[in-house]
């Protein structure tokens, strides 16, 4: 869809990549009962691969300019925490600091400091040696996830959705271009996306769809990834940070395009779930 007169809109293009993986799966968890469990694998992989694209175009196009000395920094804090996890040095005060250290040193290089905590992910080891009943990656997972989930994404929310419409009507925002495309993108798109990629998998490579799966499962699947919520915020805070009424269109598109696909989404697993029972 052309964006009529609004040429600064093009650079929210990003904003529907990403898929809010903590909403998603809580939308599955409510709606999707009695449905394969091979669907929460299915959408979790999706999610993973949405925000590692999303991260990615963080830290390629929503970077600043780079200070290479700091980002020599950087590759050198990594290079010694991916020694940590080899030689198996990974207690907590070891590695906080460190982490710590490494998202300093990427905000500091210019880059995106989202890029740290992926980059931290990656290096962390996931299996688990004979000596230890979990691995690293596990225990990390264990610990954060309450801070993350009790804390952490509700305060990002909370502050990333804050919209200010007192000066623009809410119509008037939701019917604009770049709401209405933001819409469409997830809404749309992203059903379209899965569904097109993984059929173009299943036809042109060795990859099959599991069993228990059929292709309302993957039209569910394209319908949860639509709930871009918090990634996507942030990526509209940084397409449109001076400009507020893009800002506010981009959010109020956001919210309207995730409530939509969550939505579509419960329909249509509670038409699955029922010709299932039948």
């Amino acid at each position: 869809m052309m964006l009529r007169g609004n040429a600064e809109a093009i650079g929210g293009w990003a904003i529907p990549v990403a898929t809010d993986i903590a909403f998603a799966l809580a939308v599955l968890a409510v709606a999707g009962r009695g449905l394969p469990v091979e669907l929460r694998a299915f959408l979790l992989t999706l999610a993973v691969v949405d925000d590692l694209g999303a991260i990615t175009i963080i830290a390629v196009f929503y970077s600043d300019d780079i200070d290479k000395n700091m980002l020599f920094l950087l590759v050198i804090l990594l290079v010694i925490y991916g020694l940590l996890q080899k030689f198996n040095f990974t207690r907590w005060f070891y590695l906080v600091p460190l982490g710590l250290l490494i998202w300093w040193a990427t905000y500091q290089s210019g880059i995106h400091a989202t890029v740290a905590g992926i980059a931290i992910a990656l290096l962390t080891r996931i299996q688990h040696r004979d000596e230890e009943t979990s691995s690293p990656a596990e225990i990390a997972e264990l610990r954060a996830r309450p801070i993350s989930v009790a804390i952490a994404i509700p305060i990002f929310a909370f502050t990333a959705a804050g919209v200010d419409l007192r000066d623009l009507g809410f119509m008037d925002t939701v019917s604009s271009d770049i709401s209405i495309a933001i819409i469409l993108g997830l809404v749309i798109g992203k059903p379209l996306g899965v569904i097109g990629s993984t059929y173009l998998l299943t036809k042109f490579t060795s990859a099959r769809l599991n069993e228990n799966l059929n292709w309302s499962d993957v039209l569910a699947v394209g319908l949860l990834a639509g709930i871009g919520f918090t990634v996507s915020l942030l990526i509209a805070e940084l397409s449109f940070a001076t400009d507020i009424a893009n800002l506010s269109a981009a959010k109020v598109g956001v919210l309207a395009g995730s409530v939509l696909s969550a939505v579509a989404a419960i329909v249509v697993m509670q038409l699955r779930a029922r010709k299932a029972r039948v």
